[in-house]
């Protein structure tokens, strides 16, 4: 046997200048064509299933790994469906991606992350990033990118999904929900509820969680009552180095800026400026539970002396005790559907809708049931003022009909 005949009789494969096995090197293994081996490996239900499996052989016994860069360069388009969230330690984004790789279960496409860490110049940096990359797609988080950022994903000529917010201006679909709707039907909760004095108690919040604050106000205005002087709970933490409740969080990691100490310490000042206070409803679940614990600490009854609500509605709101309640946010199916708006739109469809609510839920528990009216237990509610003009509407197609 001579050095360049293998032992297996066959042909010594032909390899790249770096050593590695090429398409080539495994269409000669498996006895097929090249093109074969890549529509294989591209679009699986292509091919035969004994003619797939020979391939997968090939593939595995070369330790083949195919060029995306040579894919993307054929193709004009990768695989790669790139995701931007702005962070990796929030829950909230944990069910996002797990609905985004749902999503995407069963393709050919490739889910890459990264982390903006909340900061707007950071996302502009990344999204040209993948752009370079040539995605199949992108799916971003919010809806308040850069110019800059904007305008190359509007250029970029692959699906650019948005999610978590809503606007009437995508850059090409929205899926997620109004902040500034979901603020207000929390807070009609609470006043139905019989509570006047509400504050909210922000700690630091984005941008689009500032939308909670505003829908807030707005129901509080609609009820003909003042916003308790509490209501400014910015946690201003000045190792932090935030100067205001809006900006990025420099040096701090937003874990540490949303916590359940944090409620504790927001609590405690709420109540020394407005000891009038009987409900608070928290910029998120974690700042809520915090709120809970310095009510125990107290002897705060809960709901009777002060009514406790968050936002997202994580497992653990419905396992405290009092159970707490919250504003249910489509996390898992903003990134679900995201991933499915995607594959619609590789696959050519068009003609749906470019902005798509996918509302939330006031999942109404112990911790606001002050008027006694909710059962025991969990269940999602309509605000009074909701109901009546649900009702009226109803009423009226009711007549017609």
């Amino acid at each position: 046997m001579t050095d360049c005949e293998q032992s297996d009789g066959k042909k010594p494969r032909r390899r790249r200048g770096d050593g590695r096995p090429t398409i080539a090197d495994v269409a000669a293994r498996a006895g097929v064509g090249a093109i074969t081996v890549s529509r294989a490996l591209r679009d699986p239900h292509l091919v035969s299933e004994p003619l797939r499996r020979n391939i997968e052989l090939a593939v595995r016994e070369l330790n083949y790994i195919p060029s995306f860069s040579a894919r993307a360069l054929a193709r004009h388009r990768s695989d790669v469906v790139g995701v931007l969230i702005p962070s990796l330690s929030q829950v909230v984004f944990t069910d996002v991606l797990r609905g985004i790789y749902d999503g995407v279960d069963g393709t050919s496409l490739q889910v890459q992350l990264a982390n903006t860490r909340y900061d707007v110049l950071a996302e502009e940096r990344l999204i040209e990033t993948f752009l370079r990359q040539k995605p199949a797609a992108m799916i971003v988080s919010g809806v308040d990118q850069t110019p800059r950022a904007r305008g190359v994903l509007e250029l970029a000529g692959c699906p650019a999904i948005q999610i978590m917010d809503l606007t009437t201006d995508p850059i090409d679909e929205v899926i997620g929900f109004s902040h500034v709707a979901a603020g207000r039907l929390m807070t009609e909760h609470l006043v139905d509820q019989g509570y006047r004095r509400i504050a909210f108690l922000r700690g630091w919040t984005s941008k689009r969680a500032n939308g909670r604050y505003l829908g807030y106000r707005e129901a509080l205005s609609a009820a003909g009552l003042e916003e308790p002087i509490a209501a400014n709970g910015a946690y201003d933490n000045p190792d932090a180095h935030v100067a205001d409740h809006l900006q990025q969080p420099v040096g701090l990691p937003m874990r540490e800026l949303a916590s359940a100490a944090i409620g504790r310490e927001l609590l405690r000042r709420a109540l020394v400026a407005d000891p009038g206070l009987d409900a608070v409803f928290c910029n998120n679940d974690i700042i809520a539970l915090g709120v809970l614990f310095e009510c125990i600490a107290r002897g705060i009854r809960v709901p009777e002396d002060l009514g406790i609500a968050g936002f997202n509605d994580h497992e653990y709101m419905a396992a405290a005790e009092p159970s707490l309640s919250s504003v249910r946010t489509p996390r898992y199916e903003s990134g679900f559907e995201a991933a499915m708006a995607v594959r619609r739109k590789l696959d050519g469809e068009t003609g749906g809708p470019s902005v798509r609510d996918l509302g939330v839920q006031i999942m109404a528990r112990a911790s606001t049931n002050r008027s006694g009216l909710v059962e025991r237990g969990e269940r999602p509610v309509m605000p009074a003022r909701r109901r009546r003009r649900q009702s009226s509407l109803t009423g009226i197609a009711a007549a017609i009909g």
